[in-house]
């Protein structure tokens, strides 16, 4: 079926050559998607490694942000409860000397008087532990803020308990 031109060897070439090209294509693409998955798993194994580092640093603050605001309400609870226990002392002390100064009714009454504001007292503490617990889990500042207040509050507090106490003993006294 020649007709002497050569057209089915020029038909033949021109076929190998687009089989040729398609075949070099393919290759090319396949090699640039390898290579785009390979930089791809790079940059997620970089990206995971980033993460590993924040997440770790994180925790690292968070802990250490945690450990000062606990030890921040650990010294607060302790100095409430040494002027609470100071208060408990000096309110029974004080009881102690009503009883002997006066009989044992009126003295009972002061007792009680006494025992009352050592709970008043100890439900303050507890207010206050309670404030500070709750500011703790907001900030380390605000823990801090919280902690001066408890330390302010606790003073006042003990110097008021005492001045009712002494009034009760001057009218017992005054009454004799």
């Amino acid at each position: 079926m020649s007709n002497g031109n050569g057209v089915v060897a020029t038909l033949t070439g021109a076929a190998e050559s687009v089989k040729e090209t398609a075949s070099n294509i393919g290759s090319s693409i396949a090699s640039t998607a390898s290579d785009a998955v390979a930089s791809v798993k790079k940059s997620a194994k970089k990206a995971q490694k980033a993460v590993k580092k924040r997440t770790a640093a994180a925790k690292k603050a968070v802990a250490k942000r945690t450990d000062k605001a606990s030890k921040a309400v650990k010294k607060t609870v302790a100095k409430a409860k040494k002027t609470l226990a100071s208060a408990s002392a000096s309110a029974k002390a004080e009881a102690a000397a009503l009883k002997k100064k006066v009989g044992k009714k009126p003295a009972k009454k002061a007792a009680k008087k006494a025992t009352k504001k050592t709970a008043t007292a100890k439900k303050a503490v507890k207010k206050a532990v309670k404030k500070v617990a709750k500011k703790v889990a907001s900030k380390k500042t605000a823990a801090k803020k919280a902690v001066k207040k408890v330390v302010k509050k606790a003073a006042p507090r003990k110097a008021a308990k005492k001045a009712p106490a002494k009034k009760a003993a001057k009218k017992t006294a005054k009454k004799k």
